[in-house]
């Protein structure tokens, strides 16, 4: 009798109940594929309501006038927006789903250092979610000040602003936890014989992101905390009226959240050098440089919080300085690019759905990188600063780099997290779609501000209709094509045909286990002795 390619697939770690059943089974295990995948379903579901609220907003912008919401609920969405897609997706998102699933497997280990503490971080991911969403339905309505929350709006507006700072207070300790886990997890539990250069360019970027967390978290933390002793206490750190300056708050909340830039993008990177090397069946080029610039990046990136401020008031030595670290961390992501190029160079490439993923985010990666240069430029800053070409830039970098990297790694690891294959046809015409949707959204923005349009604005003159019009059609365009990839896969997590153990031919460690991966990843612990690239 011949095999049901559509039967039930029960991989151990699915089937293992442990002390309890049914949901709790989920969310009291301490399995690192578990807790990776409770934090895919959670940041799905999020990012499903952050683009509800992005397209409401375009489809507000879409004419001059009121269309669909008046200026205090255009306020609130904004705000909620911003808070959900970068505290909730874009900053959890890689390491917490990606790195969580494939860390330990990846270096040889059967869990991560601390399984509880991992557990505990998305414990404190869900209990912020929580509270930052109480914010919208409580007191004294949504908050409108940005995801920013910049002083003086956060200690005078009249909006419910305690719920949605405490939330993300305690999104960063779930952020620390998990940082924490990770450097611990790589330094003492990679595999015999894997030494720092024979280690996938994945775990080298959670290494260096995990350092980030750790490091520049707190630094949010305790701002935050000012904010709430501002608005309950009257402390004054930030009231000019009670002796405090709100310019302070802009240099340590940048201190950090420039910083989460890379939080957010280099897991990103690290995922695009797994993902390009497998499909052009090469080595990847210039290994040691790949993780030479990551580390760079992380390093150099808590110096440039400053060009964020270049028209709040500082020295002419502050804004050079600022100026010319922007220029200098766009050195080692231009490594990374001709790394990449260089890797497919006269290869023997397999087109599949990964690999358009990955080639588009180094496409919109680098119209990102090259815009940032213009806003790290001290003239261009002046006039673009806080204009929708802010807006476009941020996005390129942030959706388009983070969001293309995600969807290109849940691609490319989607047959050995759920042992299916996904329906090939719809998975293309989901990134046709999506692609197509980012660029025609993003892209005309930059003309909108280049022409003067500010960010943030509910309502704007005629003249800037024209590019509003193309922005919101293209959101309709990118909310079909994520409609698209979200339904194939669903439907194929359910009922795809089963998948190979190595359905692409990669050669690190996750693609020597079955598919799904068995409950303690290993029955062996292996023993490496070559490099995770070695094609040859």
């Amino acid at each position: 009798m011949s095999e049901n390619p559509t039967r039930s697939i029960e991989p151990s770690y699915l089937k293992y109940k442990g002390r309890y059943g049914g949901i709790f089974a989920w969310i009291f295990s301490t399995d690192h594929k578990r807790i990776g995948l409770l934090y895919l379903w959670s940041i799905m579901t999020f990012f499903i309501v952050g683009a509800i609220l992005g397209l409401l907003m375009k489809m507000e912008l879409i004419s001059p006038g009121k269309n669909i919401m008046g200026p205090q609920t255009y306020n609130g969405f904004f705000t909620l927006h911003g808070i959900i897609m970068i505290f909730l997706i874009v900053i959890p998102g890689l390491p917490a789903v990606f790195g969580n699933f494939f860390l330990p497997i990846m270096i040889g280990a059967k869990d991560v250092a601390f399984p509880r503490l991992n557990l505990t971080s998305w414990w404190l991911y869900m209990f912020g979610a929580l509270v930052v969403l109480t914010s919208q339905f409580t007191g004294g309505g949504p908050p409108d000040t940005g995801w920013t929350f910049y002083a003086p709006y956060s200690f005078q507006t009249p909006t419910n602003m305690l719920p949605a700072v405490t939330g993300a207070f305690i999104l960063g300790f779930s952020s620390i936890l998990t940082g924490l886990n990770f450097i611990v997890t790589i330094h003492r539990m990679r595999a015999p014989g894997m030494g720092w250069f024979k280690m996938p360019l994945f775990p080298w970027s959670l290494y260096a992101t995990g350092w980030i967390q750790l490091i520049a978290t707190p630094i949010v933390g305790v701002t935050l905390l000012m904010i709430i002793a501002e608005r309950t206490l009257n402390i004054g750190f930030f009231d000019p009226s009670l002796g405090g300056d709100p310019i302070l708050y802009q240099h340590l909340f940048w201190i950090y959240s420039h910083p989460a830039v890379y939080i957010m993008i280099l897991p990103a990177m690290g995922a695009i050098s797994e993902i390009i090397p497998t499909f052009a069946r090469k080595t990847i080029f210039g290994y040691k440089a790949i993780i030479a610039s990551t580390v760079a990046i992380a390093f150099v990136g808590y110096f440039v919080w400053g060009h964020h401020m270049f028209t709040s008031g500082m020295s002419g030595v502050a804004l050079y300085t600022f100026s010319i670290l922007t220029f200098l961390v766009a050195i080692p992501s231009a490594i990374k690019v001709f790394n990449w190029v260089s890797t497919m160079h006269k290869a023997s490439i397999n087109l599949q759905t990964p690999f358009y993923w990955a080639v588009s985010f180094i496409f919109v990666f680098m119209i990102g990188g090259f815009s940032g240069l213009v806003l790290g430029a001290l003239a261009t800053n002046v006039h673009l600063h806080d204009t929708h070409f802010v807006v476009a830039h941020f996005h390129f970098i942030v959706f388009g780099g983070t969001g293309f990297a995600f969807l290109g790694a849940m691609h490319y690891w989607f047959p050995k997290v759920f042992g299916r294959k996904y329906d090939a046809g719809w998975a293309n015409i989901g990134w046709l779609t999506f692609f197509i949707g980012f660029i025609t959204l993003y892209g005309p923005m930059f003309y909108l501000g280049i022409a003067g349009m500010p960010r943030r604005y509910y309502d704007y003159v005629e003249v800037f209709h024209g590019g509003n019009i193309i922005s919101s059609f293209g959101s309709i365009i990118l909310i079909a094509g994520i409609a698209i990839v979200i339904t194939n896969l669903v439907k194929s997590a359910i009922s795809g045909e089963k998948a190979d153990q190595n359905p692409w031919g990669g050669i690190t460690l996750e693609w020597k286990v079955p598919s799904p991966p068995p409950l303690e990843n290993f029955d062996e612990i292996p023993h490496v002795t070559r490099g995770p690239y070695d094609y040859s």
